[in-house]
């Protein structure tokens, strides 16, 4: 049991105001408009936010997203951020969020995740110099300062280390308001649904278990029921959600070869002692760090700032020097997250150790790609047994001889380990700085750890007030802005709603042009550059492609779609969109093609002639398809066919004429003679689509968006069936007459249905 030490509750409010000011300081590049948090921030996680507010605040409901892929099943998307509360409220309360605004919400979560590591410590006793130093490192360290553009995982870390708060506070006290709050926040945390999520979940199950163990059960075993009660109540329905789009998507289990692409290499735990070791924080091409092939070898497939766990020379020194050396271990308070942190590590290694075969067949861990993800609750997991040791250290429980000679040991043997990397690869002229300004951190780190008791003794507000400008200075000068966490703001001008690019304004101008009552027509973005796939969720164009690993797998299948296409090589085509110059293509009504490459580089199979170049900007080539089909159409003829043969054969029904017939699986054919009739879009919303038909003989009518069956249909207020039509669309039989009709998308109800017949069988 730990001393407490009189004056420590005291201290925690100007520790608390010291966090505040450094996360403040840290945070300033961002929250000020200098940098703006980069890579799939923006191209992935910026344009959700957008589509969020202008359907919140323009009276739309989210759940559908018309911009991308044809139409996707957005309230289901783990990375939609509808259930994600902190940019749910933005976007509810924010009506255009603009980059600072996108990028200060997370690290004001990382900020809070801080400071509730510190309302823990607080709550036990211990010093809060060790409190801060966990606060600091846990939200500017690892993980959360090298991936910060991982906004999913990044909220999942914040959450995890509220979540904690609450778990513990439950043991403490077994107040059941605080079992809400620890369910709450505990869903929030999985709600991303990602892997950083889940493998956070296990380190508070670990952590949970301990404490049922070592505490008597009947202080706490009615709150801990109800934390687990609320926490399935909150999480149920995204969770239900995701299971649902998983069935129907293109993404499938990953296979141990794949999994283990994404594992962590073991030399780049050197990135501890010296953040910058490998130049990830230069230019990529003198980056030489693992997973680099051509230094390193192997199949390894990680970004580099993945690679990145630096969380602050000091608290390096006090958890490796401090902590293992002197007094953590598996029977101390921190028994939990001791072995919590020897799981985490031995996972991110991934097949670098035998740990990650047994780890793979656990549930869950085949849905994810990257073990290397473990880094980010590895990186908390680290903050809070340094700040533990500091604790530990700043009430005198550390004897002098450890607590300078261990550290100094522990930290010249780490840094002689990055020297002779730096050596063995023949980096050694370019490591010279990084190794200079490592060696510096830890040498001023090991003094202050040395001269912590001393301060805390006369008073703690110089030992805060020196930690505070220590480790951040540390974490500003080798975890600070950089290419792989922050860009200028006028890198992404093209996605601010103002725009003056002139790519876009060609688009607008020509889609505008071309629009009438029975067409919106649809673009592609290919090749121009890794920000612009979901650009259409920003400026209100819909894109036959996009950004993202989900998608539904007929329409992967029908198209060739994949995650993205920000070169020339990701566009792939399929039997059935062979080319450009094709029927599916013109089905989707694709008129508009901005490449940054002429097409021909792209789709060899074009002749002259099949599209015309209307444009050329300092972005993209822009052709025109003069085929595109309207987005509505009424048809008098049907025709019997196997969607799946269509799909996998990539041939249509011989004379097949989509203005003409409507091809139905479930139907039999029709070819009465009809007269013609007519369609106009009256109302097109994310999540609603009235038409008005004229039919005179009856007939159908297609609407040329992606079908799903939780999709529903009225004529003139009358539900109807809902066909699937032409392999991907949507189509309703329409009587004789001018009828009114509406499309609406029911997912609550479809997903009830969904499940219900999960479990009795169609």
């Amino acid at each position: 049991m730990s001393r407490r030490m009189p004056q420590g509750r005291s201290l925690y409010p100007a520790a608390f105001a010291i966090f505040i000011l450094c996360a403040i300081a840290l945070a300033s590049p961002w929250i000020t408009g200098r940098f703006t948090i980069p890579w799939d921030a923006k191209a992935h996680f910026y344009p959700q936010i957008v589509f969020l507010a202008k359907s919140l605040n323009g009276g739309e409901s989210p759940f559908w997203n018309p911009y991308v892929f044809a139409g996707s099943l957005h309230i289901a998307d783990p990375q939609s951020l509808i259930f994600t509360l902190p940019y749910l409220l933005l976007a509810r309360f924010v009506p255009e969020p603009g980059f600072i605004a996108a990028d200060a919400t997370v690290f004001v979560m990382l900020a809070l995740g801080g400071l509730a590591l510190m309302a823990w410590f607080r709550d036990r006793d211990w010093h809060p110099a060790g409190a801060l130093v966990a606060a600091l490192a846990f939200a500017f360290g690892g993980s959360a300062a090298w991936r910060i553009q991982h906004i999913g995982q990044v909220l999942s870390l914040a959450f995890f280390a509220i979540a904690l708060f609450f778990l513990a506070r439950i043991f403490q006290r077994g107040r059941w308001h605080e079992g809400i709050c620890a369910g709450f926040f505990g869903a929030l945390m999985l709600v991303g649904r990602d892997q950083v999520g889940l493998l956070c979940a296990l380190v508070l199950v670990i952590f949970a278990l301990w404490q049922m163990v070592t505490t008597p059960w009947r202080q706490y075993v009615t709150a801990l029921a109800v934390a687990v009660c609320a926490g399935i109540i909150f999480i149920a329905l995204p969770i239900a959600f995701t299971i649902a789009l998983a069935e129907d998507s293109n993404r499938v289990l990953i296979d141990f070869a794949g999994a283990s692409r994404g594992s962590l290499h073991p030399a780049s735990l050197f990135t501890a002692v010296v953040a910058n070791l490998y130049g990830t924080d230069g230019p990529l091409s003198a980056f030489w760090g693992p997973p680099a092939q051509e230094v390193w070898g192997g199949n390894y497939n990680l970004a580099r700032n993945m690679a990145n766990v630096y969380f602050g020379a000091l608290p390096f020194v006090a958890f490796v020097g401090i902590g293992l050396f002197a007094g953590v271990s598996l029977r101390s308070r921190m028994g939990p997250f001791l072995l919590a942190f020897a799981l985490m590590l031995l996972y991110a290694l991934g097949d670098f150790t035998p740990f990650f075969r047994y780890a793979f067949s656990l549930p869950g861990a085949d849905l994810f790609r990257r073990p290397a993800d473990a880094t980010f609750p590895l990186g908390a997991l680290a903050a809070i047994l340094a700040g533990y040791a500091v604790h530990r250290l700043a009430i005198g429980e550390i004897s002098i001889a450890r607590r300078l000679v261990v550290p100094l040991v522990v930290a010249t043997c780490a840094f002689l380990g990055a020297l002779a990397i730096a050596y063995w690869k023949g980096k050694l002229g370019q490591a010279v700085w990084p190794l200079v300004m490592g060696a510096a951190c830890l040498a001023i780190s090991v003094a202050l750890l040395a001269i912590l008791p001393r301060l805390t003794r006369q008073g703690g507000y110089v030992a805060l007030l020196a930690i505070g400008i220590v480790v951040t200075a540390d974490l500003a000068i080798n975890n600070g802005p950089n290419e792989s966490t922050a860009l200028p703001p006028s890198h992404y001008d093209v996605m601010r709603t103002d725009t003056s690019n002139e790519t876009i304004a060609f688009l607008r101008k020509r889609l505008s042009e071309t629009a009438g009552p029975d067409r919106i027509d649809r673009v592609e973005l290919v090749a121009v550059g890794f920000d612009w796939p979901n650009l259409g969720m920003i400026h209100g164009f819909h894109h036959d492609l996009g950004y993202n690993p989900i998608r539904f797998s007929m329409f992967a299948e029908a198209t060739g779609a994949q995650d993205h296409v920000a070169v020339a090589e990701q566009r792939h085509f399929a039997p059935l969109f062979p080319s450009y110059r094709s029927l599916l293509a013109d089905m989707l009504g694709l008129r508009f093609i901005a490449s940054g490459v002429p097409l021909r580089d792209i789709d060899k199979k074009l002749r002259p002639g099949d599209l015309i170049e209307i444009g050329r900007t300092k972005d993209a080539y822009i052709y025109e398809n003069p085929r595109a089909l309207p987005r509505v159409m009424f048809v008098t003829r049907s025709q019997k066919a196997d969607f799946e043969e269509i799909l996998e054969t990539g041939r249509w029904p011989q004379g097949f004429d989509p203005r003409q017939t409507i091809l139905l699986e479930d139907e039999e054919a029709s070819q009465v003679a009809r007269r013609r009739g007519t369609a106009r879009i009256l109302a097109y919303e994310n999540t609603q689509v009235r038409i008005g038909v004229d039919a005179p003989d009856g007939g159908w009518l297609v609407l040329n968006d992606m079908w799903h069956p939780w999709w529903r249909v009225e004529v003139d207020g009358v539900p109807a069936n809902l066909l699937q039509a032409n392999v991907l669309f949507r189509a309703v039989a329409v009587p004789a007459g001018a009828r009114n009709i509406r499309f609406y998308f029911a997912p609550f109800s479809g997903l009830a249905f969904t499940m219900r017949e999960k479990l009795t069988g169609p």
